[in-house]
């Protein structure tokens, strides 16, 4: 009896590092009181055993309805660090996405502030462990629309560190070819193309013409405030010249649209 309490003990405490792990502590113990209680049961009346039959039979769909919520709705705060087969991979993977974003920023000469690589490990501990990842389909995929992609290599490292794949435009019309062929979780997209200074905003204009809602970013040269409320204006989710604001934003979007 002492080595079966001290095996469960060890469980609990396993169990306990996670929200997954709390629930199914929590269901163990609400059902060991209901056994309990049923092993007394003939000492009952019909009236007083009825109770305790709607709830033997009740409990499990309502845990099922809400663990169907959670996974949909929440499933990056499901997983715990030590979720992944050990920890040191999932600082790893931090490390990795703040090593391609600081890259991309020396690059473009927009370095990142403290504030903002914070903002970058709080994206990736809400992603949990592979949850971009565990996607499938449109749901982690991305179209980049840029005459240059040479240009955006590090960046698109970064989401790849989170397993969102790219599909890869070089003008409006190969855009609107893939949209047609597939669907995508977000579009990231410059802004001047060899089509013209403002093609950025020649395609959103025409998706949300044809009532596509994909959130679409803009990657371009301007941090400007006026060209972020312009963006707006025009039907899109955020304009950056920012690769950690970039990482930001577009993971955010997409975790939310996974959970939506």
């Amino acid at each position: 009896m002492g080595d079966q309490t001290m095996k469960f003990g060890d469980t609990a405490k396993s169990l306990s590092r996670n929200p997954l792990g709390i629930i199914a502590l929590f269901i163990v113990m609400v059902y060991g009181f209901a056994s309990l209680v049923t092993a007394f049961a003939g000492s009952f009346t019909p009236a007083e055993r009825l109770p305790l039959i709607y709830f033997m039979i009740l409990f499990p769909i309502l845990v099922l309805g809400v663990f169907a919520w959670l996974v949909s709705r929440h499933s990056g705060k499901l997983f715990a660090p030590s979720d992944f087969k050990n920890e040191e991979n999932y600082i790893k993977m931090q490390m990795a996405v703040v090593a391609s974003l600081t890259a991309a920023s020396a690059k473009r000469d927009t370095p990142a502030s403290e504030a903002q690589l914070h903002k970058i490990v709080e994206v990736v501990r809400a992603a949990g462990p592979a949850a971009v990842s565990a996607a499938d389909g449109w749901r982690n995929h991305i179209l980049w629309v840029d005459d240059r992609p040479n240009n955006n290599t590090y960046e698109r490292q970064a989401f790849e560190t989170m397993g969102i794949r790219f599909t890869l435009a070089r003008s409006t019309g190969e855009a609107f070819e893939m949209l047609s062929q597939a669907k995508y979780a977000a579009i990231i997209s410059d802004m001047g193309r060899r089509e013209g200074p403002r093609e950025g905003y020649v395609l959103l204009d025409r998706l949300r013409k044809q009532g596509d809602r994909t959130p679409l970013f803009f990657y371009a040269s301007s941090d400007a405030p006026e060209h972020k409320r312009e963006t707006r204006e025009h039907g899109g989710q955020g304009c950056t010249n920012n690769a950690e604001e970039l990482f930001e934003m577009v993971t955010r979007a997409i975790i939310q649209r996974q959970t939506a």
